[in-house]
């Protein structure tokens, strides 16, 4: 921690000690990982009762700040937002993740870097606190698994997952009747970066998409890799095929098509976090994770996958294999 962010928390946690944050019936949610613009929305839309996406239940008080000294995207933003925490919320800053979840009642782990997400959520495992964690869960399969191991040890609810599966365009689609759903074809933009795995670390939204549609039964994956252009294709158990197209250097909105027995539907998407913290509140509340580790386990493994089959040009990989060999 800084000495402006010191001083910044010092001279105005007193200030922000409104009531709402002293409501009994108001969790008190820490932050791990101040290095990406997620954290100045989600501390929005909890702590601010105005705001136009404001879900309530809980509020933002306290943070461990972290970084990546070798990660651009960590070193070069994480002061700018954790200056805008202290000065708008009053967030107080904590040196160690054992002392932040001393003061807090749930976390959100935001840390950009999946690469620390294993040692950064051991202590909030053991702790007892129930966590979300922001994408991407990990930077390998190994680690994910590893997560999840460490949630079961210690029974504590965790999630992870793209804002983009709760989006009210997604959902909208995926109830609407198309007959049977025969496969799903998702678009977006596909930025890599050299510390994780290609699609962990923005393929993830439009992944997750896809199997918010096609379900967690995906069998094989095959994948063509260009500079500019991503195509991985899955073949489901039940015979379906859902296609995701990663795109670089060129026009990459969020689309989603639907091929159903009655109807096909294709739509651009749109939406924000509202969605991902109504969750998150909701299981922090219950102690009742929305997703499963068996579907959280297979996006990843169908990453994983598609990475191998990069490894082996473009050869069919199936998502059994790379489990068994994460220890899955």
């Amino acid at each position: 921690m800084n000495t402006l962010t010191r001083v910044l928390s010092a001279l105005l946690l007193t200030a922000w000690a409104i009531p709402a944050a002293a409501d009994e019936d108001v969790l008190h949610i820490g932050l791990i990982g101040l290095d990406t613009s997620h954290v100045i929305a989600f501390s929005n839309i909890l702590n601010d009762p105005d705001h136009g996406s404001h879900v309530p239940g809980g509020r933002i008080v306290a943070a461990y700040q972290g970084g990546s000294d070798d990660l651009p995207s960590s070193y070069e933003r994480i002061d700018g937002f954790t200056e805008q925490l202290v000065e708008n919320w009053g967030i107080e800053l904590y040196d160690t993740i054992e002392e932040l979840c001393e003061h807090v009642d749930a976390i959100l782990l935001t840390t950009v870097d999946g690469r620390k997400h294993l040692e950064q959520a051991r202590p909030v495992f053991e702790a007892g606190l129930p966590m979300f964690i922001d994408k991407p869960l990990a930077a390998s399969l190994e680690d994910a698994v590893a997560i999840f191991d460490l949630a079961d040890e210690h029974d504590v609810p965790m999630f992870t997952a793209s804002s983009l599966r709760y989006w009210d365009s997604v959902i909208e689609m995926a109830e609407t009747g198309v007959g049977t759903v025969r496969g799903a074809a998702t678009t977006g933009p596909a930025s890599i970066d050299p510390t994780h795995p290609d699609l962990f670390w923005y393929g993830i939204h439009g992944i997750e998409t896809l199997f918010t549609i096609m379900g967690p039964d995906c069998v094989t994956v095959t994948r063509v890799h260009t500079e500019d252009t991503d195509l991985v294709v899955g073949e489901w158990a039940d015979g379906g095929v859902g296609t995701y197209r990663g795109i670089r250097n060129a026009s990459s909105p969020f689309r989603l098509t639907i091929f159903g027995t009655d109807e096909v539907i294709a739509e651009g998407l749109s939406g924000g976090y509202q969605g991902l913290m109504e969750v998150a509140m909701e299981m922090f509340q219950t102690g009742e994770a929305p997703l499963s580790r068996e579907e959280s386990l297979a996006i990843f493994a169908f990453m994983e996958a598609a990475e191998e089959s990069k490894r082996r040009g473009g050869e069919p990989v199936t998502l059994a294999e790379v489990l068994e060999a994460a220890g899955g």
